[in-house]
């Protein structure tokens, strides 16, 4: 029994900031199905990124004030910042491509971005799985099929930087693409270090 109530606020800003990371690799993934659509993406993706910023702010500011919280507080702050930066990475990947004007995209870049988007939607349904930790499963099977599309990534975005060189493109090109690769891989990692903190919450709280 509960002397005091505790903030529930916190589960709603999460699943709203797991709602960025979806549209996000949404939007990166619809730029390299139809690359006429960067710069459209590219501003949306800006106005998401904000949008993702402020979530993160109300997070810091409810975690301050609120005396009793419904998780640690150190994993709150872990939580919310290793979530923004999932999308941080997701736009540098998008925003590399227009400011080194890449006239079109490389296959490999969209077989990487559409792990990206299966992760983000891992995410979000193991951030779901926090309102309830009687179903401690709700959380952890999504963060062991996090885990699992690291790994592919981590094989296709291998395959990519061989192809680059395999393929004849001139250095230039080279180092563009190792950027942007590198921007997507990131955003990927960043979501298992998301998976990460989740288990981390839900071996704490089982």
């Amino acid at each position: 029994m509960r002397l005091l109530p505790r903030e529930e606020k916190f589960f709603d800003l999460f699943d709203e900031l797991a709602a960025c990371l979806v549209q996000g690799a949404g939007m990166l993934e619809t730029v390299l199905g139809d690359y006429d659509q960067r710069e459209e993406m590219l501003a949306k993706m800006l106005e998401l990124e904000h949008k993702a910023d402020s979530f993160v702010h109300e997070t810091m500011d409810r975690l301050n004030k609120t005396f009793v919280t419904p998780l640690d507080r150190e994993d709150i702050h872990a939580l919310a910042h290793v979530m923004d930066d999932v999308l941080d990475y997701t736009q540098a990947a998008l925003d590399g491509m227009l400011l080194y004007d890449i006239d079109r995209p490389i296959p490999k870049s969209a077989e990487i971005s559409n792990l990206l988007k299966r992760s983000t939607e891992q995410v979000r349904l193991a951030v779901q799985g926090l309102r309830n930790f009687g179903n401690i499963r709700g959380i952890l099977d999504p963060c062991v099929k996090i885990n699992e599309l690291e790994n592919q990534a981590d094989m296709v975005n291998r395959e990519a930087l061989r192809s680059l060189f395999r393929d004849g493109y001139d250095a230039i090109t080279i180092m563009k693409w190792r950027e942007i690769y590198d921007s997507l891989e990131t955003a990927v990692d960043r979501c298992e270090d998301v998976a990460d903190v989740l288990e981390t919450i839900a071996v704490k709280n089982s």
